[in-house]
């Protein structure tokens, strides 16, 4: 088994990662931080082998904690799951030794695709290293085993939805004592409201939550949604 550690500051969405790890064969979640020092305790203990990493923590940045990783000799395989998109934060990570970059919000898939060709690379590295001796067909069979084809959207998602994102808000909505308005989910989220008010309308339309409207004195109704069991 392939022990991951899942790094990530929101509670929620480090948990929806562990879900998503441990659907994976070959893999478990061996510990979950929110923070950058609580993720270096747990690597110092020497028992992980992969560390899903976002780059927003409270205390440091994920690329600093893998500077940190590298200076005190962690060879920790490290693969970076973030919002963070701009091409400096990419080519940090890159010149750290990050195996895969995945952006947020990402579907399972897309999850599942990088984990199986880290296990590939693994399986790859494996078989290369008992000879002792490797050439150039060799190792142009480890860079290969990380390439990695597009995922597809999750069945089910329109394009441009993702599976961590939906599973965040129908978290809020069931976890709700009272219907609540896309300004309210997008608070409770983190997200922004045109985004909350998309997947709002999307999960309304397939039956997951039902829609009511609240009139004031003055102006349009607003639309409140309320999480329906299945």
């Amino acid at each position: 088994m392939i022990d991951v550690l899942v790094v990530d500051d929101d509670f929620r969405v480090a948990e929806i990662n562990a879900k998503y790890v441990g659907k994976v064969p070959g893999f478990r979640v061996a510990a979950r931080a929110h923070s950058a020092a609580q993720a270096l305790a747990v690597v110092e203990r020497g028992t992980i082998d992969l560390v899903l990493l976002d780059h927003y923590l409270p205390d440091q940045t994920g690329l600093d904690l893998v500077h940190r990783m590298r200076e005190q000799g962690h060879g920790t395989d490290v693969i970076m799951i973030t919002a963070a998109s701009d091409v400096t934060t990419v080519q940090q990570a890159m010149r750290l030794g990050a195996l895969h970059y995945l952006v947020k919000p990402f579907t399972f898939a897309a999850l599942r695709t990088r984990l199986d060709s880290y296990a590939a690379l693994r399986r790859t590295v494996d078989r290369v290293g008992g000879r002792g001796v490797t050439g150039q067909e060799q190792v142009d069979r480890i860079f290969g085993a990380l390439r990695t084809a597009p995922a597809p959207s999750a069945p089910g998602l329109p394009s441009g939805h993702s599976e961590p994102t939906t599973d965040l808000i129908c978290g809020v909505l069931h976890g709700a004592d009272q219907p609540l308005s896309a300004h309210e989910v997008a608070a409770r989220t983190g997200l922004s409201r045109s985004t909350a008010q998309r997947y709002l309308r999307h999960l309304e339309q397939v039956g997951r939550l039902r829609l009511s409207l609240k009139y004031g004195d003055t102006g349009r109704p607003e639309h409140r949604y309320a999480w329906v069991a299945p």
